[in-house]
């Protein structure tokens, strides 16, 4: 029993891979960092951002300052994760193929006139992530609530093929009516054409009758 849960014990450790590590940024510095995953590996990072506060001379946490978090498939250059988030937070993700991924992080800092420098504490968890209750349940909320939207966007659109049909057919049934119509007209012009042509013929036959 005993040799058992060491054997389990040593699995999850192999199975789960922990990195940590902090690193500074500037403004419009972005630092990258390439991980190699296998296929459908659940992955998920805590970053907390301190910003150098020359007064206190010392790190603070700086509630204007955001972090942007890009995860890049190498291969493929899908873009996995891209967010902008709090000085503290944390992003997850799931790999779907197997190779290198780029873990980008920047701050929300773009003047080029800024002097800013940001301490960075990382780390990356990778194979088993605790479940997020909380998260899952506002991820099903949201989910439910855009399968609503969805059920309304296709009500609305299957009235508007209804009444589409409905346009249809009535264009349909006012289309051979008019064709009825004017095959009929066609006839009777016909009809009244040959009567002409009769009268004129009878008419012409007896004048060169009485001529004679």
């Amino acid at each position: 029993m005993l040799a058992s849960r060491l054997g389990a014990a040593t699995f999850l450790l192999l199975v789960t891979t922990v990195h940590g590590l902090h690193f500074y940024l500037d403004t419009n510095e972005k630092r990258c960092f390439i991980e190699e995953l296998p296929s459908d590996t659940a992955v998920e990072g805590h970053y907390k951002a301190l910003e150098w506060n020359e007064q206190a001379r010392e790190y603070v946490l700086q509630p204007e300052l955001g972090i942007l978090v890009e995860v890049e498939e190498m291969e493929t250059g899908h873009n996995v994760v891209k967010t902008r988030g709090p000085p503290e937070g944390q992003f997850t993700f799931t790999s779907h193929d197997a190779g290198d991924h780029s873990i980008c992080l920047s701050t929300n800092y773009t003047s080029w006139f800024s002097n800013t420098h940001v301490k960075l504490y990382l780390d990356v968890i990778v194979g088993a992530v605790r479940p997020d209750i909380e998260h899952d349940r506002s991820h099903v909320s949201e989910l439910a609530s855009k399968v609503r939207d969805l059920n309304q966007k296709l009500e609305d659109i299957r009235r508007e093929q209804q009444y589409q049909r409905e346009r249809e057919a009535d264009f349909r049934n006012l289309s051979e009516a008019t064709n009825a119509r004017a095959v009929w007209y066609s006839l009777m012009q016909i009809v009244v054409l040959v009567l002409t042509c009769t009268w004129q013929l009878k008419h012409l036959k007896r004048f060169f009758q009485d001529r004679s």
